[in-house]
């Protein structure tokens, strides 16, 4: 099991940027995602990483604003221009199985990830 640890997080207005972090042990050929689970609805993945060949996927909502990077034992999301529809609790996750949507750079799904972190809270106001 890989102890996942999150930091960062917080309040800020629309259009401001925040930044998140996860500790993880998980070397590169584990891929690694962030979830985000707003108020009354389903948990979804809106970013993932490949850290060994360095692909990507981006959720529709978030394309262009936030990014997924991966260095020496920490995954990070950039979020900027934020917007009050991403307010919730974002969680990072790690898949100790192959995924191969994930090296594809294709969705992936909350099934496909065995390790989760504790949650952070983001909160945009308008």
């Amino acid at each position: 099991q890989m102890q996942l640890l999150q930091s960062g997080g917080g309040s800020v207005q629309t259009g401001g940027s925040l930044r998140l972090s996860c500790l993880t042990s998980a070397h590169d050929r584990v891929c690694m995602a962030w979830f985000r689970q707003s108020p009354g609805k389903e948990r979804e993945v809106i970013a993932s990483i490949y850290p060994h060949n360095t692909v990507t996927y981006y959720a529709d909502s978030v394309k262009g604003r936030f990014t997924i990077s991966r260095g020496s034992g920490v995954v990070d999301l950039q979020m900027n221009s934020l917007k009050p529809e991403d307010t919730g609790m974002y969680y990072c996750a790690a898949a100790s199985r192959f995924v191969p949507s994930c090296v594809l750079g294709l969705v992936t799904l909350q099934s496909d990830y065995q390790d989760w972190g504790q949650g952070t809270q983001v909160t945009v106001s308008s």
